[in-house]
Order: structure tokens, then sequence, then C-alpha cells
């Protein structure tokens, strides 16, 4: 005799994988819209470094990272404890038992790993904020005419900001390929895969759209400020022609 099937039994793997996946939230919209605000305007401003046709959107980005630094200080002091600086230095505070425990170690198994890559992390975090105020005071009093020294100094702190801009964007990508995760998702969706409560409580998507606005703002005021915009006629048409068009820059 044939026996049927056994729907249930048939359809559970599809209703299994059909479940959605528990999340949690861990990085609220603001620190995540100054993350990417913060890179795209330094990503900005070294693009636009050499040439007197970019130097306005060169500055206003400059500018913008300064604001952007001030704004994460703020953030950092009067916003929740997750965002809060104290989280950061409480991390590079644990490097010098680390090192000492890596150096005594009998075994590598022994070394809390995961906790070296978090002290890697958070030392280039506290690089690339502390890194801005030398760097856009160096622009500023260049732009201003300080002295011809002070663009040398801005050069050499906008070099050492890219390195460590490269170097923590080679260890996100070496730790998502050792985890297979991708360890930028977070700081796009705030979320990470596991079951559990949130670390974050409240995502403050307004605040997070007001700095998008400020910023934005800014940067429609320079423009404004400028008779020629912050880039000039002349320089897009240059650009659309193509490089033949015009001189280079000196």
């Amino acid at each position: 005799m044939q026996t049927s099937p056994d729907f249930n039994a048939a359809t559970r793997p599809e209703a299994t994988r059909a479940m959605p996946v528990p999340t949690r939230l861990v990085i609220d919209a603001p620190t995540r819209m100054f993350h990417w605000l913060f890179a795209l305007s330094f990503l900005g401003a070294y693009l636009t470094a050499d040439g007197e046709r970019w130097r306005l959107l060169h500055v206003t980005l400059g500018y913008t990272l300064a604001g952007l630094l001030a704004f994460r200080v703020l953030y950092g002091l009067f916003g929740p404890r997750q965002v809060g600086l104290g989280q950061l230095w409480r991390k590079l505070s644990g490097a010098p038992a680390w090192l000492r425990l890596l150096v005594s170690a009998p075994v590598p198994g022994a070394v809390n790993w995961r906790q070296g890559q978090n002290l890697i992390m958070a030392l280039a975090v506290f690089a690339l904020l502390t890194m801005v105020v030398p760097l856009t005071l160096s622009g500023y009093g260049s732009y201003n005419d300080w002295g011809g020294w002070l663009e040398d100094v801005h050069e050499v702190f906008g070099q050492a900001f890219l390195a460590v801009v490269l170097g923590h964007i080679a260890l996100i990508a070496a730790l998502s390929l050792l985890r297979r995760k991708n360890q930028a998702m977070p700081m796009l969706t705030g979320r990470v895969d596991g079951p559990g409560p949130s670390l974050v409580k409240h995502n403050r998507s307004l605040l997070a759209a007001l700095l998008l606005v400020a910023v934005l703002a800014f940067g429609a005021w320079q423009w404004q400020q400028s008779p020629s915009g912050l880039v000039s006629a002349q320089t897009w048409g240059g650009l659309l022609s193509g490089p033949s068009a015009h001189e280079d820059d000196d």
C-alpha cells in the first residue's frame, strides 16, 4: 500500500528558511551618518587637494571635517552611553595589559586576539579624530597665508590621515575574510545577526537627518558665498570636454 507523503516534513525546511534571522541594533543612526559623512568629506578633500580650481571645494570639505569632529565630541559627551568617548578610552586603556600578555603568553592561543583587533580599531578611530585638528588648522593657516611652511605640515598630516584610513579599511577587509562576515555592514545597517537585546535602544534617525541637512546646508551656503560657486563653470567645462581642453594645474 502506498503511503501519502508527509507534507509537514516536506515543507518544514522551507518554513525554517523563511524565518527571519534575528538581529540586534548595535550602532545608532547619528554615529553611522557621522562615519560616512566624515569618510566622504576626507575623500573629497584629498581628491581636490591639488590645483587652484578646486581650492574652495577643498576648503569647504575641510571645514566640514572640523564641524563633524565637533559634533562627534559633543555627541560623545552628551549622547547615550554607547557612543560616549569613555567607551573609546576604556578600550585604549586596556592596551598595556594586552601587550604584556602578548609578550609573556606561553602559546599564541592564550592571547585574546579579538581584544587585540578591537584595540587596533579603537586606536585607528582615535588617530583619525585627533589628526583632524592639526590637519584642519594647518589647512586654514595655509589658506589664509599664515606661512608657507604650513602647506608642508598640511600635506604631512593629509598623507598620515590617508595611511590610517587605508590601514583601517585593510583591517576591516582582513577581519571580514577571517570571520567570513562583512564587518563593514553594521556601519551601514546598524545591526548584527544574532539573538539577544539590542545595545542601542533608540536609533535617533531624526538627529542623523539633521546632521545630514546641516552638512548640506553648509555646503550650499559656501556655494552661495562664492561668486563662481564651489567649482567654477570653467572647471566643469574642462572636465566635460576632456583633459586636452585645458591646461594642467600648477
